[in-house]
């Protein structure tokens, strides 16, 4: 059997980023980073995987993105205690999120002005700043 383009990037990138290339992780590999970048949900993904044939249980979907996240292949946004969304535009960004609908959208970097952040806690260091816009969607 031949490899496909996006096989060969999709195990390209897993090797890059330290991961066994096992059928799973190629297919989510494949689903994920085709085409343009994107917001998931483990649900969505499982969903998608479901809709390609891909025989993959949803304990693994959430397994796969939290070790993609892990070697910096996603990045995990946290709207709150109930959801997640696996971005894969990894760049420094921020992010629109529509309540009513659930909908998360890009904010570039450069929109958003910070003139002071805290003091970390002693003999910590920040990362990285996260913003999450909140949108109410259903008022007019």
């Amino acid at each position: 059997m031949r490899k496909t383009r996006y096989q060969s990037h999709s195990l390209e990138r897993l090797r890059a980023a330290g991961l066994r290339p096992t059928r799973q992780r190629l297919a989510l590999s494949r689903l994920l980073f085709e085409g343009k970048d994107r917001h998931v949900t483990a649900e969505q993904l499982h969903a998608e995987a479901s809709g390609a044939s891909i025989r993959v249980s949803l304990a693994t979907v959430y397994n796969t993105l939290h070790q993609f996240t892990a070697r910096g292949l996603l990045r995990e946004i946290v709207v709150d205690a109930a959801r997640s969304y696996f971005d894969t535009n990894t760049r420094d960004h921020h992010h629109f999120f529509f309540e009513g609908s659930g909908g998360i959208e890009d904010i570039p970097s450069e929109e958003i002005v910070f003139v002071k952040l805290p003091k970390p806690p002693a003999g910590k260091a920040v990362n990285r700043v996260d913003v999450v816009v909140r949108i109410d969607d259903e008022s007019p």
